[in-house]
């Protein structure tokens, strides 16, 4: 990089801490600062949803994963088929339930459909998987900026997390969204570029001659998931993910508090559906990205190219990606794009990583603040106090996620990628009970606290069993852990002689609200015509329609 490139890269951030300390001025309270005062259009929220999730790890290990990963190819797409029926389940039942309820925290919704108790409980399970997972994003981005800025790791993630920090706790949920939305149309700016240089380089039929056969299967309808071998499947991938994405978007603070800051339900649900429709497409540009950006790399030429812009070897080239897969698309930015638009690349990459830290500190704050530090420590304070205490509450979980990517930064590399997998594997285990219990406080109508609190354990618990004792795919936790949840709670409601009765008049009024709702029949359809297209098209590239390429 020279100095053009550090100009693009120091004004955009320049731009965003202003524009950060101009939106935060106008804060009087807490809803302002976590929900924007309700002034957040819809498609801010959506696009901003969709920056958060294909952020610096999509954006550089999607292309890695296509082109280089060990067992890797194009069935990263598989990740997509359970998004929108997910999104769908969270459109009919829980934003409605949600929205109304005029909440900062979602899980104020658990406290007055069940106890206070029950809120605790898992917002702390919130919490606990969400700041661990956030510090390592931090920590994989800071190593993907460490290549890109040729500074050190340690270095890159107090960078760019420092002036995270600022920015979000200057400008709230507001900055969040807003820096996000522009975030989004960097990154797909950053991709179109990159792949257009090398498909350019590369061409159409040598970019997928280039790449081995096996890297193009998709559909995997033999495997079940039972073993790492069908990890991968589409069963698991499909069946699983849509418990994962609805659990995700509908009971995930990070994502459900864009959606509490638009104006009304509608406008709530027009931006979850812009994400059901929307993450296809995208997810689809990284990964063709990342069969000519490999091609290319791979190509003899290629190594060459970047070992002299590197001042490496070929073959030390070559050895580092075997290693280090993520750094593909760094080395190709800085050998085959120009200076000026190698910076505007690389403030995409940093971007796309800001936008995964920001929202995360900011509802981490959230729920901090509603559901422990008002009930419990200063219940009676004026709005000028709870303002104060969230954005130093905001600060601090930032400090904790820069600290813990920093101590993964410094950890020898066994130690480094057994907590990883750990942290990542904590998602999966608590997601499932998580949707669960919304789901049954939303469709129940007898269920008690007790019950649903036992099967939350009982779900957490299970699922750790499953994953010390089998080689179920992780994908399945999401619904085991449901399932867990589901069976104990009821069970629990059995013996204390609870009588079982659902809101059936509930979900009807829910489903029927014509001033609230879109063209509600065609968009349930469009949803579901949509996985199919999306499986239609998978297929497609499987086998070579588009390609010319048979595996």
């Amino acid at each position: 990089m020279n100095v053009l490139d550090w100009a693009v890269v120091i004004v955009y951030l320049t731009l965003i801490v202003y524009f950060a300390n101009v939106y935060g001025r106008s804060q009087g309270n807490i809803r302002q600062y976590f929900l924007a005062g309700n002034r957040i259009r819809w498609w801010q929220s959506g696009f901003s949803a969709m920056a958060t999730q294909l952020g610096a790890i999509s954006f550089v290990s999607a292309p890695a994963f296509v082109a280089l990963a060990k067992d890797g190819g194009l069935k990263w797409l598989c990740y997509e088929f359970g998004v929108p029926l997910g999104i769908l389940f969270v459109v009919i039942v829980i934003v409605p339930v949600l929205h109304r309820g005029r909440h900062i925290s979602i899980y104020e919704y658990l406290e007055e459909r069940f106890d206070r108790q029950t809120r605790i409980l898992v917002s702390f399970l919130f919490q606990l998987g969400r700041a661990l997972a956030t510090a390592v994003s931090v920590f994989a981005g800071g190593l993907i900026l460490s290549t890109a800025l040729t500074i050190p790791t340690h270095a890159a993630i107090l960078v760019i997390g420092s002036i995270t920090i600022l920015y979000d706790v200057l400008g709230g949920m507001r900055i969040v969204i807003l820096s996000d939305v522009l975030q989004m149309g960097i990154i797909v700016i950053g991709f179109l570029v990159c792949g257009g240089v090398a498909l350019y380089l590369v061409g159409w039929t040598e970019g997928w001659a280039a790449l081995p056969p096996d890297r193009f299967r998709i559909l995997d309808f033999r495997h079940f998931g039972l073993s790492e071998t069908g990890a991968y499947a589409f069963w698991p991938m499909t069946l699983g993910g849509i418990f994962l994405y609805a659990s995700y978007y509908g009971c995930d603070q990070s994502q459900m508090q864009r959606q509490l800051s638009v104006a009304n339900l509608k406008d709530a649900k027009k931006s979850l559906l812009l994400n059901a429709f929307g993450r296809f497409p995208l997810v689809f540009f990284y990964c063709i990205m990342g069969v000519f950006v490999g091609a290319l790399v791979l190509s003899p030429e290629g190594l060459q190219t970047i070992g002299a812009t590197l001042g490496m070897q070929p073959s030390a080239v070559s050895n580092t990606l075997a290693r280090d897969p993520d750094r593909m698309l760094p080395m190709f930015i800085l050998s085959y794009l120009p200076h000026g638009i190698i910076g505007l690349i690389f403030v995409a990459i940093m971007s796309a990583l800001m936008s995964s830290l920001d929202s995360a500190i900011n509802s981490l704050s959230a729920v901090t603040m509603r559901d422990f530090y008002q009930p419990f420590l200063r219940p009676s304070e004026k709005e000028s106090h709870y303002l104060k205490a969230s954005k130093l509450i905001t600060a601090s979980w930032g400090l904790f996620c820069i600290a813990a990517a920093l101590a993964f930064a410094t950890a020898n590399e066994s130690a480094r990628h057994t907590t990883i997998v750990l942290i990542n594997a904590v998602g999966s285990l608590l997601y499932g009970p998580i949707l669960a219990a919304f789901a049954l406080g939303i469709i129940s109508k007898s269920l008690r606290a007790r019950s649903i609190k036992v099967g939350i354990l009982a779900g957490v618990v299970g699922n750790v069993g499953i994953w010390l004792m089998s080689d179920l795919s992780w994908l399945w936790w999401n619904v085991t852990g449901f399932l867990l949840v589901v069976v104990f709670a009821f069970t629990n409601a059995i013996l204390d002689r609870t009588p079982i009765r659902f809101r059936n008049d509930r979900i009807a009024k829910l489903t029927i609200d014509r001033s609230e709702l879109l063209n509600w029949g065609s968009d349930r359809a469009a949803v579901l015509f949509y996985v199919f297209f999306i499986i239609a098209v998978c297929w497609t590239v499987q086998n070579g329609l588009i390609t010319g390429i048979r595996g």
